[in-house]
């Protein structure tokens, strides 16, 4: 994992100082509210429907257990003993109290983490793929380039008054796990003819008001010009984008308003203009970043395990956990795990303070001190002996993180909505709850297989309801809510939009409207078709006809 140095160090406490003056500016009244506004949004701290909220960045959604005990330590001395994990690797404290924010984030820069750039029209936390460094299908682990952009974007003097917020996402896996086709950049690291490792961009993907699919801007490009071509890339949206309508300031309304050859031909000729020598960084400096992400000391180990495949024969639930959470390590004898925060009936992505330490703990026993946090509000542990697996299981049964649902169709991801959000027009988690409920039988979930349901309690798509197999947006309907029904979203490498079904729902009737679509699909589907392979083949019409025949 990359380590801080002292510049990096002394960059955080900075801030932290400021800020502890600006918050004390606003609590004696030196500030007003509107005047403050801007200041904590560079820092984190939104104000919410009840309290305010702290977003404390996870950058690429690589943690350590000292780095996850803290958070449960801030969740239990100033919030209410829980965090909540977001969809951009991200972690959230929705009751601190603000005379405790600087507290929290001196806290915070003791284990070398932060809450700076996790709001604010600025480049946000860059994500990544989960389980980089350790799937089998990775080109090169591409956490040594977010780290590379992370240093580039801090603080960026041309980019910190965007438009809108900008998101980057990096993978450096043939299959895509951190949907970078739906992130208004997206980066996949490549192999061109010559055996050269460099980067595959896209760009004006996104969801939100209107859902985009990211389009190819560059087929290759050398790895010493990535950031100068990304700062072409922002300085054509900076100059072109709008923004007199927040709601088409985004670089995918430029990128379709423009067409992405006209995109391009503006940002190949600010990138020939632009002295690179400013940006472009020193190849010695991106190797010196890479070996800090350099693979852990592995023992050798066979592929083989007798002390698991004898706990796998004697407990058929944690022979059923292994199945569906397990995935394959590039390493003999190691597991990378995901750790659900999806119980039956919980709120998708919240951890208790006491589950936070109980994670930190299985990270520093059971998976060499690391720890990923997903897009999809999960935990991954990527480096687990098989030999150790059961006893990490019997560990995380122990404070219920032991769900079997990785993928399911109680693997909900869903936004904070209108509980906490005040941005939000309808609830989202206790539809999520539940939904999961009512398929909570483990035998008729694996019955179902693969489904990805997403809940977006407003218009923002938070929850990216637009790529879910099953999309749920929540809307207000003159003072009443009202769920619209997407089906056929994607965020993969085949990444597809959700269709509309037709007329939304009440906030009662979605449970049943899940529960009829998993039976029309049930009674449509070919052997081993998915959800999504079933949508694909058959269309949107028999899926409609279930939903709408009592009102034909």
């Amino acid at each position: 994992m990359y380590s801080y140095d002292e510049f990096d160090e002394r960059f955080v406490r900075e801030r932290v100082a400021q800020f502890r003056d600006q918050v004390a500016r606003r609590l004696d009244g030196s500030l007003t509210e509107e005047e403050f506004r801007p200041l904590r949004l560079m820092n984190g701290l939104y104000l919410q429907l009840h309290a305010y909220m702290l977003r404390i960045a996870i950058p690429y959604g690589s943690m350590n257990g000292r780095q996850m005990r803290m958070l449960g330590t801030i969740a239990e001395k100033w919030d209410r003993g829980y965090g909540h994990f977001t969809t951009r690797q991200n972690i959230q404290f929705n009751w601190p109290k603000l005379k405790d924010i600087p507290d929290i984030l001196d806290a915070l820069a003791d284990v070398g983490m932060h809450a700076i750039q996790t709001s604010g029209n600025c480049i946000r936390n860059t994500t990544s793929d989960p389980f980089s460094g350790v799937a089998t299908d990775e080109i090169e682990d591409p956490r040594a380039t977010c780290e590379l952009i992370r240093q580039w974007s801090s603080l960026h003097p041309e980019f910190t008054f965007l438009g809108r917020k900008f998101k980057i996402a990096v993978t450096g896996a043939s299959s895509d796990r951190a949907a970078i086709r739906v992130h208004d950049i997206g980066i996949e690291i490549v192999k061109n003819e010559a055996g050269e490792t460099g980067y595959r961009i896209l760009v004006g993907g996104g969801l939100g008001r209107t859902p985009m699919i990211g389009k190819e801007l560059r087929a290759f490009l050398p790895r010493e010009e990535l950031l100068p071509y990304l700062e072409a890339c922002l300085r054509v949206y900076n100059m072109h984008g709008r923004r007199d309508n927040k709601y088409k300031a985004r670089i995918k309304i430029l990128v379709h308003e423009l067409g992405i050859d006209t995109y391009r031909e503006h940002v190949e000729a600010e990138y020939a203009r632009i002295d690179r020598s400013n940006t472009a960084a020193d190849m010695a400096e991106f190797a010196r970043i890479a070996e800090q992400f350099a693979p852990p000391a592995y023992p050798e180990l066979p592929e083989q395990s007798a002390i698991f495949e004898r706990a796998l024969k004697a407990h058929p639930d944690f022979a059923h956990w292994v199945e569906q959470n397990g995935f394959a390590h590039r390493v003999p004898g190691f597991m990378a795990v995901t750790v659900s925060l999806k119980p039956v009936g919980g709120a998708p992505g919240d951890a208790t303070s006491e589950q936070l330490r109980v994670l930190a703990e299985a990270a520093e026993q059971y998976s060499m001190d690391e720890l990923r946090i997903t897009h999809e509000q999960n935990v991954v542990l990527p480096n687990v002996k098989k030999d150790e697996l059961f006893a990490l299981w019997t560990l995380l049964k122990s404070q219920g993180l032991d769900a079997p649902n990785k993928g399911l169709v109680t693997d909900i991801i869903a936004c904070p909505g209108l509980d906490y959000c005040a941005l939000a027009t309808a609830r989202s988690i206790p539809v999520a709850q539940e939904i999961s409920k009512r398929f909570s039988d483990p035998a008729r979930m694996a019955d179902i297989g693969p489904l990805a349901i997403k809940i977006s309690g407003c218009i923002n798509a938070c929850g990216h309801h637009h790529v879910g197999h099953i999309g749920i947006l929540g809307l207000d309907k003159a003072g009443v809510e009202s769920y619209q029904i997407t089906l056929g979203g994607d965020p993969a490498n085949d990444a597809s939009l959700g269709e509309r079904t037709g007329p939304g729902f009440s906030y009662d009737q979605v449970p049943g409207v899940i529960e009829t679509l998993v039976e029309t699909y049930l009674g449509l589907r070919e052997p081993r078709e998915t959800f999504l392979q079933t949508y694909r083949r058959v269309g949107m019409a028999p899926f409609k006809e279930a939903l709408y025949a009592d009102a034909a």
